[in-house]
């Protein structure tokens, strides 16, 4: 017996209708009564689900969802995130469109909040064959990393002003400086360690009714075995990805510097209901452990009003317990007074904990070698000195003259990595600096840079005319990549000039005069894959016909929309951007 559509149970319309685009759907509702009457509320809650996954804190979405469906309007939900949608993609295209403004739309964008992260990932992974692919990837990634950054700051601001903010949260903001499209954000770093803390309880069972000393031992004998915690593989000490409790979290097998395994133990323990936090030692983090008001840590009852001792762990060495009386002879080994024992013993607060980690950043790139490519390097090295300065500015260590000082060397770096590589980070400076700056001298030297960079962001580009006869002895073309003949770097060519422009300091500087065709020759901008930005002669460029390589081919997304194999050659990103081709 055959049926109509309209005649099928509502549990399988709504399977079928599932399917359908979600713009489809009120159209469907206007064929038909039975279409009109069907339960929307739980096929919007489900579009809502299954085409959006990063939502904005305010949303509070995982409440919505495990509350009744008819609590939530799901359809005017779902369309206020595709409207935003929508608003992000003509944001991006207007980036693209134009060299103007860029600045004044991606902030418009990271406006939205987490609600704009589907969008910009969807511009991001956008597909070879589009026609502006590298422009559309670069610009979506640099509006992305504008977002967590911004994230990212926001907690530390708050961890300044006395609110709480959990360890794994702050630091995990430092993974948001390096992010990019991976994973490994705030929600990703909550959501991988509720995992380990649930495998635990289904491979250790019985360990749930033992004591909080036999549980603590236990769980850093289990993160050790999955090695969750501890220098393992190829990975050596000081490498940077070591600092990064997501990077940790996500990649296997898990290399973590002692603060960031011990912060690893400390949350998950907690999932566990074992009261642990770091303890900042002296150079080296440890954990330290806290019996229940009233009970021992091997489980027995004390006398009111008596202080049980608290044990220290080690997780990213042992297994075992590390005795007191051991810890107390380290220090007085290092001429520690005694009088200054139960703060280095004691429980070190969040804050203490993300200047610590800043510093070990910063030691981190110190022992990275001079001529390492800091261009797409894993992380990215300037995303992660900038995370380093942004803690300290936000959490200084010390007195007031003491923190100033530290403010002011640190705005100086931010200010000049946001004119280098983070555009898109301006407010930033203009929301969290004033209250923060005593020097009002460099603060005005840093809103002027703010002020140029924005001011610049709104002027149209000048043209330069290239109508002259000398133009003809200027051989290379924009967007054409060729190794330097003295210093063998790979480059894109982003503009020329007829001769050298640049001041007569800098031509003595550089030794132009000594070139054999001096500074009457085409000079050229250039694109390094190390992020360089070049002047060079033209007698020392040697083109080749290799592929960029990946590196290059992200970076130079900055000013070109897609390469051309054919003819080896990049493709200008804007028309009127580069009319020196």
């Amino acid at each position: 017996m055959a049926f109509t559509l309209s005649e099928l149970p509502t549990e399988v319309l709504h399977q079928i209708i599932s399917y359908l685009p979600p713009s489809s759907v009120p159209t469907l509702q206007r064929v038909s009564r039975k279409f009109n009457d069907f339960p929307q509320p739980l096929l919007w809650r489900d579009h809502c689900r299954t085409h959006f996954k990063y939502w904005s804190p305010e949303h509070s979405l995982q409440q919505k969802l495990s509350g009744a469906v008819i609590e939530t309007d799901w359809k005017k939900l779902f369309s206020d995130r595709y409207s935003i949608d929508r608003s992000i993609t003509r944001d991006v295209d207007g980036i693209l469109a134009s060299q103007r403004n860029r600045i004044e739309k991606a902030e418009r964008i990271m406006g939205h909040g987490y609600d704009a992260k589907d969008a910009l990932l969807r511009h991001l992974n956008v597909g070879d064959h589009a026609d502006d692919v590298l422009a559309r990837r670069f610009y979506s990634d640099a509006v992305l990393g504008g977002l967590h950054r911004s994230m990212a700051v926001r907690e530390w601001a708050k961890l300044n002003d006395g609110d709480v903010v959990p360890l794994e949260r702050a630091l995990a903001a430092f993974d948001m400086f390096v992010l990019h499209e991976r994973d490994g954000d705030f929600h990703d770093v909550a959501t991988r360690l509720d995992g380990i803390a649930q495998q635990y309880c289904s491979e250790n069972p019985e360990t749930m009714d033992q004591s909080p000393q036999q549980k603590a031992i236990a769980l850093a004998e289990f993160l050790r075995q999955h090695d969750l915690t501890g220098i393992s593989g190829n990975s050596h000490y000081h490498d940077l990805q070591n600092n990064f409790i997501g990077i940790a979290l996500q990649d296997g097998p898990h290399p973590s510097l002692p603060l960031v395994s011990v912060a690893i133990y400390c949350c998950v323990a907690q999932r566990l209901g074992i009261d642990a936090q770091p303890c900042g030692f002296p150079f080296h983090v440890l954990a330290i452990i806290k019996p229940s008001p009233g009970r021992t840590l091997d489980g027995r009852h004390t006398d009111a009003g008596t202080s049980s001792e608290p044990m220290y762990m080690d997780p990213f060495r042992s297994s075992q317990e590390v005795y007191v009386k051991d810890l107390r002879a380290q220090l007085q080994r290092l001429g520690i007074s005694p009088a200054n024992f139960p703060e280095l013993l004691g429980a070190s607060s969040t804050a203490e904990i993300i200047r610590r980690c800043a510093k070990n950043i910063i030691t981190s790139l110190q022992a990275i070698p001079r001529d390492h490519s800091a261009g797409h390097s894993y992380p990215d090295v300037d995303g992660a000195f900038y995370a380093a300065v942004w803690a300290v500015l936000l959490l200084p260590e010390g007195g007031t003259i003491t923190a100033g000082a530290q403010r002011a060397n640190c705005l100086s770096h931010i200010t000049e990595l946001i004119e280098k590589y983070f555009l898109t980070d301006t407010w930033l400076i203009e929301k969290y600096i004033p209250p923060l700056i005593e020097d009002r001298i460099q603060y005005e030297q840093s809103r002027n840079t703010i002020r140029v960079i924005r001011t610049t962001d709104h002027m149209p580009k000048t043209v330069k005319d290239r109508t002259s006869d000398s133009v003809r002895n200027v051989q290379y073309k924009v967007g054409q990549i060729f190794h330097h003949k003295r210093y063998h770097y790979k480059a894109v060519i982003t503009g020329w000039d007829v001769e050298c422009a640049a001041t007569d300091d800098w031509m003595a500087h550089m030794r132009v005069h000594e070139l054999p065709g001096g500074k009457h020759q085409g000079f050229y901008h250039v694109l390094g894959e190390d992020k360089s930005v070049r002047y060079v002669a033209e007698e020392n460029i040697a083109l080749v016909q290799e592929d960029p390589g990946k590196d290059l081919m992200v970076l130079a997304g900055q000013h070109f929309k897609r390469w051309d194999r054919t003819n080896g050659i990049f493709v200008s990103n804007i028309k009127d951007e580069y009319p020196d081709d």
